[in-house]
């Protein structure tokens, strides 16, 4: 249990003091490779595919890639019930605290959801309930506290999203985050959201604007085109939505991946150039 905590100590601490945090997001500049990836939902094997394609097993001599990891846990790995996806937050800490500067794990709105205490019914079962089932179950009455309270400090520390600003680049940058707010909640969301420290008032459920964008689906195009022109965004690669095919295009702008299933995808670019959706859909590969 004690290395438990301290490994989700380092992560959050790796969070915050990265020389890339700036506000509620990580920034990073060209030149460079960026692995974007879907939600993991608990994948092992999909996560270390992931960490390999960004040079992040040791196992490379070319300088590591910076690799986004989100929505990491409740999976369908369960045992007894019990839901242990709180290993891969473990994991995925451990990974930002050794590489800080290049592994950028965003907050997603099952992360979101499990430090609010409320219920995401996935397949029939409550997700936080099950995840907290199997803390509990590993580490007792006397630990559980401590772990729960680790955990919730990681998931606090994360940042809402990565930007990238590309080298030679002629307009707009990457915005990899989660998701975004839908249309409906546009009205109530705050897009300064990004330019500034989270409050305790943004991870509110269903007011919050860390909440509204973790959970936003269904963004039209003109959403989509408000945002990256608030944002001076080119792309956004994003989560969150269903894409069967691993991928899925939303025009103008928006790259969606997922990295948990059979089929599921990740996308290597280069910082570097005039980020489009063409380039994102070129760098696009399946994980199998």
């Amino acid at each position: 249990m004690p290395q438990v905590v301290a490994c989700l100590e380092a992560g959050a601490r790796a969070n915050l003091e990265a020389k890339c945090r700036s506000g509620s997001i990580d920034h990073i500049h060209g030149p460079g490779t960026l692995v974007a990836t879907g939600d993991l939902h608990d994948n092992p094997v999909h996560f270390q595919r992931v960490v390999e394609i960004a040079g992040l097993d040791g196992e490379c001599d070319a300088p590591p890639a910076h690799l986004t990891l989100h929505e990491l846990i409740h999976g369908e790995n369960l045992h007894d019930g019990m839901d242990p996806s709180y290993r891969v937050l473990v994991r995925a800490a451990a990974l930002k605290a050794a590489n800080p500067e290049n592994v950028h794990v965003l907050l997603a709105n099952h992360e979101l959801s499990q430090i609010a205490g409320r219920g995401v019914i996935k397949n029939g079962v409550n997700c936080v309930k099950a995840f907290n089932q199997a803390v509990e179950y590993v580490f007792g009455e006397e630990g559980t506290p401590e772990v729960m309270d680790a955990l919730g400090a990681f998931i606090r520390s994360m940042p809402l999203a990565l930007r990238c600003t590309p080298t030679g680049a002629t307009a707009g940058d990457i915005l990899c985050a989660h998701s975004l707010p839908g249309d409906s909640d546009m009205e109530a969301f705050d897009a300064s959201i990004i330019e500034r420290p989270l409050t305790e008032a943004d991870y509110q459920p269903r007011t919050g604007s860390a909440h509204l964008m973790t959970w936003g689906r269904g963004q039209s195009p003109a959403t989509l085109a408000t945002l990256a022109a608030r944002w001076n965004v080119a792309l956004f690669i994003l989560g969150h939505e269903k894409a069967d095919d691993g991928w899925l295009r939303m025009d103008p702008n928006t790259l969606i991946l997922n990295s948990d299933h059979p089929r599921g995808c990740v996308c290597q670019m280069p910082i570097e150039g005039t980020p489009t959706l063409d380039r994102a859909i070129t760098g696009t590969s399946g994980l199998a």
